[in-house]
C-alpha cells in the first residue's frame, strides 16, 4: 500500500516554494546518485544528502513470506529476529564452546521433534525425557550468550532506530547512524549476515508465536487473516507473514540456516545509504565489507501464479466487536501499465476528509466511523488486491456499509470524475513524493523499494509522471474491469451483540 497525505499537508507544501519542487525531481536526483553492483552480486544505491552529519541505510533482502513452503510458514520473519542476535564474535563470551553447545540443542530438538511429530505409536515417556533433554541442552548454551550486545554496540556510538521488518515479499533492516561511523557500520552490518548465529533460536521461536497469539486476539486482524486465504487459494499472499502456530512450534534451527542460505545472497539483496556520506570514500567502504558476502546463485523466482477467481467468496466471522466490512478485487502487480491508474483511484477514493468514501460514508451518511481503500494489499510485487474497508458505527450493520460501498464504487464504473478531482490526484502525487522523501530513512526505503520493484530507482519518479498522466478514460475503463462480482472476495465481521439486541419498540416486554 502506498502512502498518502491529507489536504492540509498538500497546501502547507505549496508554501514551500517551486526550490524545494525542483530538488526532489529525478534531475537533481540523478546528480547525487551512485550505483553500483559489486562483483559477488551485491547492489549498492548511495545518495549524498550533506544536509546534516547523519547516514541512514536500507538493506532490502527480496524475501519475504512468499518463498515459505507448509511447514516453515513465519521463518522469513523468524530469520528477522535471528539477525539481531550477533555473529560469531558480536553476542558470544567464548563461540568455539558456544558453537558446539548449539550443536548439542540442536541434536537434541531434532530427536525430540522427530518423537514429538510421530502420528502413531508415539512414547509419551520418552517424549517427556527427550523434551527435557532439549531444555537441559539450551540451558548449557545460554551462559555463552551476550544479550543485545549487536544493539548496545549501535547504541553506544549513537546509532538511531535499530529495527527491522518481514512482509509477504521482503525483508529489510534499517537504523541511523553518525557519517563519522560509516565503517563501524559497514563492518556490523555485513558481519551480521556473513556470520549470522542462531543463538537462543528457540527462545525467540517462543516471543514470535507471541506475536501471533498477540495478533489473534484483535478482532481485525483476524478477519484480515480469513479474508486473504479467501482471497488466495493457490498464491502465498494468503498465508499469513508471522507462519501459522503449527510451523511455528515445528520449524528448526536447521531449517532457518537452510533458509538464510538459500535467499541471504548478495544478488538478492538491495543496499541504500542516504546521508552525509561521499560516494568515493564510502564505496570502497562498501566493497571492502559487503564484498565479503560469497557469490551464490540469485533464487529462482516464484513459480505459483494465483488462478483467475469466477465468483465472488465471501468469508464471515462473529464475534462481539464492533462490526467491520472489507472487500478486495484482484489487480495485476505493481509492474503492470495500469499501476498508477488503480494509486490515483485509491487517491480518489481515500485520501483524506474530501475523499469519496469519507464524505459519503463517514460524514454524510454516518454509518461508518472510518472508511478507506487501497492499491496493493498484501503487496505490490504480485497480482494483488484492491481493497475498501469500513468500522461500521454503533447500530449500522455490514450489509449498509456493503451498499454504499457499492454505490460508490458504481459511481467510479459509470461516471467520469470532476476536472478538479483529477487534477487534485495529480497534484497530491507530487506532493506525495516530495514527503516521503523528506528524511534520509524515508529516501532510503523508497529508493531501495523501486530498485527491488522496477528494476531502477528512477521507478520511484517514474511512476509519478505515470499518475499524471492517467486520464478519466483510464479510470472508467480499469475500474470496469476490476471492479465485477465474480472477482470480489467479501470480509464481514457481524458483531454478535448487535445481531441479539431487541427489535425497536420491543424494550421490556
Amino acid at each position: 500500500m502506498r502512502n498518502s497525505i491529507g489536504a492540509v499537508f498538500f497546501v502547507g507544501t505549496l508554501t514551500l516554494g517551486p526550490a524545494l519542487m525542483r530538488a526532489q525531481d529525478l534531475a537533481s536526483f540523478e546528480k547525487r546518485m551512485t550505483f553500483k553492483v559489486l562483483d559477488n552480486g551485491f547492489t549498492v544505491l548511495i545518495c549524498a544528502r550533506p544536509e546534516a552529519p547523519v547516514f541512514s541505510f536500507f538493506t532490502h533482502v527480496d524475501v519475504g513470506s512468499d518463498r515459505e513452503y507448509p511447514g516453515i510458514r513465519g521463518l522469513a520473519h523468524m530469520f528477522e529476529h535471528m539477525a539481531f542476535k550477533g555473529t560469531d564474535k558480536i553476542g558470544t563470551t567464548n563461540y568455539g564452546d558456544e558453537k558446539t553447545a548449539l550443536e548439542k540443542v540442536e541434536q537434541a530438538y531434532q530427536a525430540y521433534d522427530q518423537e514429538r511429530r510421530k502420528e502413531t505409536g508415539r512414547d509419551e515417556k520418552k517424549l517427556a525425557e527427550l523434551e527435557k533433554a532439549w531444555k537441559d541442552a539450551m540451558a548449557a548454551a545460554q551462559p555463552f550468550v551476550v544479550v543485545n550486545q549487536f544493539g548496545e554496540i549501535i547504541e553506544e556510538k549513537g546509532g538511531q532506530g535499530l529495527n527491522a521488518f518481514t512482509s509477504n515479499e521482503e525483508t529489510g533492516y534499517h537504523y541511523s547512524f553518525p557519517s563519522n561511523q560509516v565503517e563501524l557500520w559497514a563492518y556490523l552490518e555485513s558481519e551480521r549476515f556473513l556470520h549470522p548465529v542462531m543463538r537462543e533460536f528457540y527462545k525467540e521461536r517462543d516471543v514470535v508465536h507471541e506475536e501471533r497469539r498477540l495478533g489473534e486476539s484483535q478482532s481485525f486482524g483476524r478477519l484480515l487473516e480469513q479474508f486473504a486465504a479467501t482471497a488466495y487459494v493457490a498464491h502465498p499472499y494468503g498465508q499469513p507473514v508471522v507462519g501459522w502456530p503449527s510451523d511455528l512450534e515445528s520449524f528448526s534451527a536447521t531449517d532457518a540456516e537452510n533458509f538464510y542460505r538459500k535467499y541471504y545472497v548478495p544478488a538478492n539483496m538491495i543496499l541504500t545509504l542516504v546521508g552525509d556520506v561521499k560516494p568515493g570514500e564510502v564505496l570502497p567502504i562498501i566493497e571492502k565489507y559487503f564484498g565479503r558476502l560469497p557469490a551464490r546463485p540469485k533464487p529462482e523466482p516464484l513459480r505459483t501464479v494465483e488462478p483467475p477467481q469466477n465468483a465472488e467468496r465471501i468469508v464471515i466471522l462473529r464475534e462481539t466487536s464492533q462490526p467491520i466490512f472489507i472487500e478486495g478485487y484482484h489487480k495485476p502487480g505493481a509492474r503492470d501499465k495500469d499501476d498508477a491508474v488503480f494509486d490515483a483511484m485509491q487517491d480518489l477514493m481515500s485520501n483524506g476528509r474530501t475523499s469519496r468514501l469519507f464524505r459519503s460514508l463517514v460524514r454524510d451518511k454516518k454509518i461508518a466511523a472510518f472508511s478507506g481503500g487501497f492499491n496493493g494489499f498484501p503487496g505490490a510485487k504480485y497480482p494483488n488486491l484492491f481493497v475498501f474497508f469500513a468500522i461500521s458505527t454503533p447500530g449500522h450493520t455490514p450489509e449498509e456499509i456493503r451498499d454504499a460501498v457499492h454505490v460508490e464504487i458504481d459511481r467510479v464504473r459509470n461516471e467520469d470524475i470532476s476536472d478538479d478531482e483529477l487534477q487534485m490526484i495529480k497534484t497530491r502525487a507530487k506532493a506525495d513524493l516530495i514527503r516521503r522523501l523528506s528524511d534520509n530513512q524515508g529516501l532510503a526505503f523508497q529508493l531501495g523499494t523501486a530498485q527491488s520493484i522496477y528494476g531502477d530507482w528512477r521507478g520511484l519518479f517514474r511512476h509519478v509522471d505515470d499518475i499524471g498522466k492517467v486520464s478519466k478514460e483510464d479510470i472508467r475503463r480499469v475500474a470496469n474491469h476490476t471492479f465485477v462480482e465474480s472477482n470480489r472476495t467479501v470480509g464481514i465481521l457481524e458483531s454478535t451483540k448487535l445481531a441479539q439486541a431487541p427489535a425497536e419498540g420491543k424494550e421490556g416486554k
